[in-house]
């Protein structure tokens, strides 16, 4: 699932590829420029000018964009273009308890630890700094989530892993949007991963629990401010 991930956002953060249909281009240029902020929410987006970008007819366009107008990133306005909606609080509040429930519940079960767990945290934690000290925020982003669902997956659960896969776009947004917003956040975000995976290496369930809590409500608060403003 995470590998997949990252690799889906390495290619469609450069140019769409060619072999692919017209409207899975654009649709794949819009979506990402809105999960990397790219494109901001509020911003009005036009048929000619996403056609110009891609290199495509309008009407792949308008195809693209009603699929990710039903994915709840994008409003269509007939004659005016697509409004990429902002994030909400209510949408802030949604995926933050829906990632405590599972979040915490995974971290719960990874005691004791899945054989090849701790060295798989570790190497996206590791992955995570290098982006960081590159300063390659999308792809921290990307790095952070897989951290988060690597730890879901190991509970074995495919459909709490499916339910937890379906929150991946709204995840990579909020978590670029605040990295964005409180860029001292970044290294902070890396040290919170730390005490995860030291909680888990240690067999310690509720430490590793606790730690999850304070890392994954910390979102809430920082976005919650933001979107008041």
């Amino acid at each position: 699932m995470c590998p997949a991930a990252a690799a889906a956002h390495t290619s469609s953060a450069a140019s769409p590829a060619r072999g692919q249909p017209a409207a899975e281009r654009v649709y794949r240029h819009v979506k990402q420029a809105v999960l990397d902020r790219r494109y901001e929410g509020g911003e009005l987006l036009t048929e000619g000018e996403l056609a110009e970008a891609v290199g495509v007819s309008r009407t792949p366009v308008r195809e693209a964009l009603l699929r990710l107008e039903v994915e709840g990133l994008l409003k269509l306005y007939p004659k005016k273009g697509a409004l990429v909606l902002p994030v909400s609080a209510q949408e802030i509040a949604d995926v933050v308890e829906t990632r405590l429930l599972v979040e915490e519940h995974a971290a719960r079960r990874a005691v004791p630890v899945p054989a090849g767990l701790v060295e798989r945290l570790t190497e996206l934690l590791e992955r995570q700094k290098q982006q960081a000290a590159a300063g390659d925020l999308a792809q921290v982003a990307v790095t952070d989530r897989c951290f988060h669902a690597t730890l879901v997956e190991a509970t074995g659960n495919r459909i709490l892993t499916r339910l937890y896969d379906q929150l991946r776009d709204r995840q990579l947004r909020m978590g670029v949007a605040v990295m964005h917003a409180h860029p001292e956040r970044v290294e902070r975000n890396i040290a919170e991963h730390g005490e995860i995976l030291r909680a888990l290496q240690d067999g310690d369930a509720d430490a590793a629990v606790a730690a999850v809590h304070r890392h994954v409500s910390s979102v809430r608060r920082l976005l919650h401010g933001d979107a008041a403003r």
